[in-house]
This record gives C-alpha cells, structure tokens and sequence, in this order.
C-alpha cells in the first residue's frame, strides 16, 4: 500500500508547470507555526526520559512523565497513559496464560477501537507479531493470510467471528480465538475496560530488533506478501513523524484510517505516542460523522488519503461544524479542491503532502515550515535528530544508475525504517533490494533543489503506438472534469498491436456524461498519445483496502471493453 500525493497550492490547477507556494503565505506559515508551537520536534522528544526503543518502552516512558493525559479516546471511552500501562500488562498476562508466546503470529480482524490498540502493545510486550487483517476481506481472502503467516491466535468481534472462523477452516491447527468487543458463549474477551483482577505485573522483555508486526500488502499483481516491521521501525516512524506535523504533547491526532493501514499505525498511532500526545479513534471513516466526532473529540491532526479528502469535499455542508479544531492534515493523493476546500472553507490551515510505503514508511515529505512545491511529494523525510542521515532518495535506471536531475527513472529508497523483509518470501525480498537501496516500483524526478515528484507506477504503464503513457496521469486529468467524481485509465488490446487506452469513469451524483465532453477535455489537457480511445461509464470502481483503484479487476473485467464507447478525440 503507498502513500503519495501531488501537492498543488490551492486555487491552482497543475497541468505541465511547477508552481512554487506564494512567499507570503509560506512567510505566514512560519509565523504562525513559531506563535503555536512550543517546541520543536526535537525538543518534544526531550521532554520525555530515553527509553530501550521498543513500544512498551516509549509508553512507560511518556506514561512516566503524563500519566493523567489521555492517550486513548474511542466512543465516549477514555484511557490515560498510566491506565494504558496497566491495561496493556493485563492483557499481556491473559495472552500469556492462553499459551501466546514471543514470536507467535496473532491476527486482529476487526475494526478500530482502543482495544485494538492496547492489544498492539500487549503482543509488543511479550515478543509476539501483530497481523492486521481487514475485516471486510472474505473467508477466502482471510484464509491466504491466516496460513501464510501461520496464525496461532485470532482476535475478533462478533461482527466478524463467522467470517474469521471460515478463513481458519484448512490449517493444519486451529488458532485460539479470542474477542476484543462483545460477548460470544465460550470465547474469551480480552479488551477494554479490564477487570481489576485481571491486572498483573509479570513482563517479558523483547528487544528493539525484534519484529512486531507483519503487514500484507494489497495484493493488486498477485498473491499479498507479508511486509515485517521491528519495534524499532515502529518507534523510529512516530518520532519522525513529529517532525513532519510538528506535534506536541497537546495534540490529539483523529484516527480514521484502518490500523491494517501503516499510515495508521505508524504515523498516527506511532507519532501520537512520540509526542506524549493523545488518539482519538474512529471504528472507521464515516463522512457524515466526521466533523462532529473531530470537533467533539479535540482532534488538531488527522490523515487522510485522496478519497478521504474529495468525499469530504463534496459532502451537505450542513454536516461541517466551524467549532472543530482540526489545522493540520497529512495527506496521500490529495485533489486541488481538497487543497482549495479545506483551507478556504474549512479552516484547516496546514496541509502536508508526502510519499511513503508499506515497506519504507514516510520516505519523503514538504516540508511543515515550507517551503512547498506543487506537484512534489516532497525531500527525503527527516529525524527531529538531526546528527545521523535518515531517509535517503535516489531516480535510478534498470540497471541502478543514477539518472539526471529532471529525468525519469524508479525512486529507490534507503531509511532506518526499511522493512526487515517480506516474511517467508526470500526470493522477493531479495529481488526488492539493489546494493541496499528499496526499489520502490514507482517512477518519478527530482529537481534540483532535492524535491521528488512521482509521475507513475512501473506497473501502470500503458505502451501505446510505441510510446509509454501513464495511467496516473490520465486518472488524475480526467478526474478534474466538473462531472466526473472518479477514473480509471487501463489498457486494452489493440489490432495494430501494443496497447489502446480505456478510461473508466464515476459520474458525480446527479450528472451524466456525454462522450463527446470527455474527448472535448481529454483534448484539451493531454497530448494526443495519452487521449484515451475507448470510455466507459459506471456507479463505481472497485477498490483494494486502502482505497486504491483496483485496476487488475478493471483489467479482468471483459464487459468494459464491450460497453464502451469509442471517443473521437483519442482515434
């Protein structure tokens, strides 16, 4: 799953320029971010005592200073830091005694809650990995997962017990089931609120090294594999997360992304943490509920994918409450109107593009204080510490050479937050990595002054009439079209050989779409390579879990080509 985003500066629409951000206004962030912010990154890291680089370890750290503060604030529930200590012992204790030891692999299929989060540090607590799976995906979907990384728990709700049960039917061992909500006869609840009794002191201690999550990546050209992340990963993502939203301890970051997401889990739950700061948790994203649980709960920060921000935008403005508190979001694939809306309409005044992996997370980001360049996803990421390198960003050729300032090649990454490898799969990790650089299987540029733009996935290059066209980027210029909410480019068989252009497209609510306005704009915003020839309307795309355009079902889907209309200007 990635994270990345073309920053364009609001009321601007990027075509084939760059656009800088207005000085005064990049004069007016500054200012205002040195009369709110307090400290810098590096001095909210200092407000807290050093710690062994493991989760449990930064929590009795930030625990030891603001114990009362809240740290977790889900549904009307709320938990400080030091009930958080508490909480996260006893069910490291009661997952102890039902046999879960270090390095066992444990699934949580559900939705968010704070008790998804305290399981987290639990299983942290005693060496054991976390394996978040969507709880929408399918009996057969789970099944993939539950045996490939070999389960030997499973927490769930009700909601998703019998789903879960399903996927668990074929391995050679049945996993212990346990909930995290509700009641089911003979299943254990290990949650949130604990009984008193149930509290212990007993405590394994794992080391920084250790792997203490497995993420499976969307599986959009195959089979998902299974990304591995240490504590170590895990700690190092929240606090360089700190620099990029410039937290503090009085923030509290609003959760509306799934925690099977690392956006979730390692920029708002990890930099939360970093900063001694507080999360309020979302079950999932709801439009219509958004700006009232934000301005209910406090939220300051929240992060949001393209989706998130064009649904949002789009929404009965009677839903908007102007009490909110919201000034920062961190943002992945954001629209020029979202970049317009929320600062013009919304009053949400820092926006913060950056590009980031399930394997390499927060490679690259604009900067807070600016300045910012449309179009950029940003310089390499940052350390509030500055006395090491940390992210690290080169365009290299196939062959891992450098290219020029302003060409084309794939984005290799080198961070400390690398992934320790996909698990049980040597071969593809192997073949992932070049003389120690993450290729990322994005393309993309870098300017002179060390900013990168993404341009498109290797695998979403459409080869017409000899030359290379970016899906991206028709999705992205047809998407501006006043009537259209989503879309699609894939490529379709040609007679003459490579490749014809299909564009799949969403109306917006109330509109239809004439074909001839669809080659009208593709006319006018593309060059006559990148027009698609072939357009085809429908209620919706499918998506994977983190909300991408599911293309290899696009491409699977025969009738799409069989529907569609052929468009004049891409003849």
């Amino acid at each position: 799953m990635r994270c990345r985003l073309t920053s364009t500066f609001a009321g601007h629409i990027v075509r084939k320029r760059i656009i800088w951000q207005q000085p005064l206004v990049w004069l007016a962030q500054i200012l205002t971010a040195m009369i709110n912010e307090r400290h810098t990154p590096l001095e909210v890291l200092a407000l807290f005592p050093a710690h062994d680089q493991t989760l449990c370890g930064m929590l009795h750290s930030r625990a030891g200073v603001n114990p009362t503060r809240p740290f977790l604030l889900f549904q009307g529930r709320s938990c400080t830091y030091g009930e958080a200590v508490i909480h996260v012992t006893a069910v490291a204790q009661s997952l102890r005694t039902h046999g879960i030891a270090k390095g066992n692999r444990v699934a949580i299929m559900t939705t968010n809650s704070d008790s998804y989060v305290l399981l987290l540090f639990a299983l942290a607590q005693i060496g054991a990995i976390a394996v978040p799976v969507n709880p929408e995906l399918n009996a057969a979907e789970a099944s993939y997962i539950f045996q490939h990384a070999e389960v030997a728990a499973v927490a769930c709700t009700p909601e998703t017990l019998a789903t879960a049960r399903d996927a668990t039917a074929e391995l050679a061992v049945t996993p212990w089931f346990f909930l995290l909500e509700g009641r089911v006869d003979a299943l254990t609840t290990v949650g949130h609120p604990l009984q008193p009794s149930e509290a212990a002191t007993a405590r394994v201690n794992p080391g920084p090294d250790d792997i203490c999550l497995i993420l499976y990546t969307s599986g959009t050209t195959g089979f998902p594999k299974g990304v591995m992340h240490s504590q170590r990963n895990f700690v190092l993502a929240g606090e360089a997360f700190v620099e990029r939203m410039y937290l503090q301890p009085d923030d509290r970051l609003f959760v509306v992304l799934p925690l099977f997401h690392i956006n979730a889990l390692f920029y708002s739950l990890g930099g939360a943490l970093a900063a001694g700061a507080s999360l309020l948790v979302a079950p999932k994203f709801s439009a219509s509920a958004f700006w009232r649980t934000a301005a209910k709960g406090g939220a300051t920060e929240v992060n949001i994918i393209g989706a998130v921000g064009n649904i949002l935008t789009r929404r009965p403005r009677s839903e908007f409450q102007s009490d909110h508190r919201l000034r920062k979001i961190y943002g992945a694939g954001m629209s020029v109107e979202t970049l317009l809306v929320f600062p013009s309409e919304f009053g949400v005044s820092t926006l913060i593009e950056g590009y980031g992996l399930t394997e390499v997370p927060g490679v690259s980001n604009n900067p807070f204080l600016g300045p910012h360049k449309a179009g950029s996803i940003g310089c390499a990421a940052r350390h509030p510490d500055r006395s090491g390198v940390f992210a690290e960003m080169r365009v290299v050729d196939d062959q891992g050479n450098n290219v020029p300032v302003g060409e084309t090649g794939q984005i290799a990454v080198r961070t400390p937050i690398t992934m320790q490898g996909y698990y049980r799969d040597s071969e593809a990790t192997a073949a992932a990595f070049l003389d120690g650089w993450f290729l990322t299987g994005d393309l993309g540029f870098r300017d002179t002054d060390g900013y990168y733009y993404f341009v498109t996935r290797k695998k979403d290059i459409i080869r017409r009439r000899g030359e290379n066209v970016s899906g991206a980027e028709i999705d992205r210029v047809v998407a501006l079209h006043p009537k259209i909410l989503e879309a699609a480019a894939i490529g379709v068989p040609c007679e003459l050989g490579d490749e014809e252009i299909l564009v799949v497209v969403v109306p917006r609510p109330g509109h239809s779409l004439i074909p001839d306005e669809i080659a009208e704009w593709c006319a006018q915003h593309l060059a006559p390579c990148k027009r698609p020839r072939y357009f085809t309307q429908v209620e919706s795309l499918p998506h994977t879990p983190t909300h991408r355009v599911a293309k290899f079902k696009l491409k699977q889907d025969p009738t799409l080509r069989q529907r569609a209309v052929e468009l004049r200007s891409g003849r």
